[in-house]
């Protein structure tokens, strides 16, 4: 996969993985993608979106989750971008968690796609429950879920080890009836060596 694409919403430079990723909380990346041509039509620059108001921002994104905060955000943070990074998106996880609506998830995963560079693992709801299934983690917290990840697998692989995650959380270990018939790590997975009688074929 090294070289390949790790990343499910298109985007053509740093500045669109970054407003789609804070757009895409909450919300499938089918919306997203919806919103991303219009959106990036009508902002294509962090100085065109800073020049914007949220509320002329939220009639393009109302279809995703959240928009009135999200289109806050946006703006929120294309400002800073202009004011503070001379309109680039920054690339180090702390100034990052600087900007509106970015968290450390959201930092890693602009890191990891827009630049190749990973200090971390995304711990999104797939990630989560994949790692507690298997057992790679005890915990439910995303920051502790995260070291723990970070401890078991080297720097080099974390973000493929996200990407991946997220392709067998969606596919096969969902979060209702998981495919236990189609996993090949079902005979290492705690879940399933927990609960034989779920697994089909175990």
């Amino acid at each position: 996969m090294r070289g390949g694409k790790r990343h499910f919403i298109p985007f053509k430079n740093p500045f669109q993985a970054l407003i789609l990723t804070i757009l895409s909380t909450q919300t499938t990346d089918r919306t997203v993608n919806q919103v991303r041509g219009p959106f990036f039509a009508r902002y294509p620059t962090p100085e065109a979106l800073a020049r914007a108001r949220p509320e002329e921002v939220e009639p393009l994104i109302r279809s995703v989750g959240f928009h009135r905060t999200k289109a806050r955000h946006v703006v929120e943070t294309a400002r800073k971008l202009v004011s503070d990074f001379g309109g680039d998106v920054p690339q180090t996880l702390e100034e990052l968690r600087s900007l509106s609506g970015v968290g450390r998830k959201t930092a890693n995963i602009v890191l990891s796609h827009a630049f190749g560079i990973d200090v971390g693992v995304a711990v999104d709801t797939h990630v989560r429950r994949v790692s507690q299934r298997i057992g790679f983690t005890n915990s439910a917290n995303p920051t502790r879920i995260e070291r723990d990840l970070m401890d078991l697998f080297p720097s080099d692989v974390w973000g493929d080890l996200n990407y991946l995650l997220i392709r067998f959380g969606r596919d096969i270990c969902t979060a209702r009836s998981p495919k236990h018939d189609r996993c090949f790590v079902r005979s290492l997975c705690r879940y399933c060596n927990e609960r034989r009688s779920e697994c089909t074929g175990a």
